[in-house]
């Protein structure tokens, strides 16, 4: 049984707070909706969470925690109570939250040692509809963790939260290199990267569609910022695609027409991207090689532990 609904928001902790504040709020395109003492929380204007992303001050970059929705409190207790009798670490028990919003939930530690929440009941934000040619994030897409066992974190979060392969990377001389998982019919709200270490590889924001996608990638350019790989269209997801550095070099992704399946009738596939036309469809993003992988793979992030196996 599913109990997670979609993806809320990734919580992001950097020591040049100031910078990266002023590149999301700013150049990116989110809202800051509140800020106290070196944390602040900044929404997307089109999704009705009340914020995608959450910064914090502090002397180390690391992935703080990523949180996904319940439909109801029932479901955030019932999932606690699987969690613990399967082995899990819970960091807190269910219990009302006190971040924007409300809510009730609880966190726990993935089997990289990542910090998981999972919350039901938050306040639904006054959203509005983004118009044509406003090129700003409509919502929070999806999220990349890297991973220096793939399969392992894959078959964790089949097994604990539900999650659901819909298609994976696979390279002839690498050989699997990405699982794209889904929790609904979106074809991934979070894809598990084989990496060096664990940490954080890309945060993706929807935009409005084709026109505001490459508005907004071009405003991210103009404004100096380093283009890491794009514009282009995946085969795995059939969605668009432009990556960007933030100012403390996570990988941040606009996107937009990302699949959405037939759950009962999808079957995963496996794609070689070795083939240019699986990393891009369109042929008109730069080529995908090392360099381009390596930026992603981003910094050791120290605030996840190793985890036993589960």
């Amino acid at each position: 049984m599913r109990l997670l609904t979609h993806l809320r928001h990734v919580d992001l902790a950097v020591p040049d707070y100031d910078k990266q504040l002023d590149f999301y709020s700013g150049v990116w395109g989110l809202t800051k909706v509140a800020e106290d003492s070196g944390i602040s929380f900044l929404a997307a204007e089109g999704s009705p969470e009340q914020y995608v992303v959450r910064l914090r001050k502090a002397e180390e970059k690391r992935l703080d925690l990523v949180s996904y929705g319940a439909a109801s409190a029932g479901d955030v207790d019932t999932l606690a109570e699987q969690l613990l009798a399967g082995g899990v670490q819970l960091i807190s028990q269910p219990d009302k939250i006190d971040t924007p919003g409300g809510g009730y939930g609880f966190r726990f530690f993935d089997v990289d040692g990542r910090t998981i929440e999972v919350s039901a009941d938050v306040e639904v934000r006054q959203h509005r509809k983004i118009e044509e040619k406003e090129a700003i994030p409509v919502k929070l897409s999806h999220v990349v963790l890297n991973s220096p066992d793939l399969n392992r974190t894959r078959q964790w979060y089949e097994r604990h939260l539900g999650f659901r392969l819909s298609d994976t990377l696979m390279h002839p001389k690498m050989g699997e290199a990405m699982h794209f998982m889904r929790i609904s019919n979106q074809h991934h709200s979070m894809a598990i990267a084989q990496g060096p270490h664990t940490a954080l590889h890309h945060v993706s924001f929807e935009m409005r569609g084709l026109d505001e996608y490459m508005r907004g990638s071009g405003r991210v350019l103009r404004a100096g910022f380093r283009k890491i790989w794009g514009p282009g269209r995946h085969l795995a997801g059939d969605n668009t695609f432009t990556y960007f550095l933030d100012p403390q070099g996570n990988t941040v992704e606009y996107t937009t027409e990302l699949e959405l399946l037939d759950e009962d009738t999808w079957h995963p596939h496996v794609y070689d991207f070795s083939q240019p036309e699986v990393s891009d469809q369109w042929g008109t993003a730069n080529p995908m090689n090392e360099l381009v992988a390596k930026e992603s793979f981003n910094d050791v992030d120290r605030g996840c532990f190793v985890a036993p196996p589960v």
